[in-house]
């Protein structure tokens, strides 16, 4: 059933999905990242360091440039780190602690955390798995980070360390 779109001239909509890439793989390790930076103020220490280190570029302990995204929608971040490697945080931070985050989980958090991990990357709360995080409201809410599976595993750990520093 094909439907002309208002304003495109000689546009057809189809209606259906088209497939436009096969197999698509996450690279593990990647020089990009994407982060509300307007939230530096409110984040947790390991975030704030993650960051840093990553802005320090080649004089900084990572000891390469990263290139700092953000379009303020997880769904395009997504898809750019699904083609190219990347990592998406939307971390939990003193502004948003109380609601546990800022994503929702079941249709946010859930469904990109599972097209992720499909793609070889991985997909957390900092803390967890955001795929074993266990529900308990229907809008809940939880920080996520989720892209390249190297980047990810270094968040963790860093999120690690400083739980334990404060115990």
């Amino acid at each position: 059933m094909n439907k002309k779109l208002s304003g495109k001239p000689g546009a057809v909509h189809i209606g259906e999905f088209r497939h436009t890439h096969s197999d698509i793989t996450t690279p593990s390790s990647t020089a990009e990242f994407a982060i509300n930076a307007s939230r530096y103020r409110w984040w947790e220490p390991p975030v704030r360091q993650y960051v840093d280190d990553c802005v320090a570029g080649q004089q900084g302990p990572r000891q390469k440039n990263f290139n700092m995204r953000w379009v303020a929608s997880m769904v395009a971040e997504v898809h750019r780190i699904l083609l190219r490697g990347g990592v998406f945080l939307y971390p939990i931070d003193e502004a948003n602690r109380s609601d546990g985050g800022k994503l929702r989980l079941f249709y946010e958090a859930n469904p990109m955390a599972m097209l992720m991990e499909e793609a070889g990357g991985s997909a957390s709360t900092g803390r967890e798995r955001i795929l074993e995080v266990a529900p308990t409201a229907p809008h809940q809410r939880v920080p996520v980070i989720l892209g390249s599976r190297e980047e990810v595993v270094l968040l963790e750990s860093m999120h690690r360390e400083f739980d334990e520093a404060v115990r």
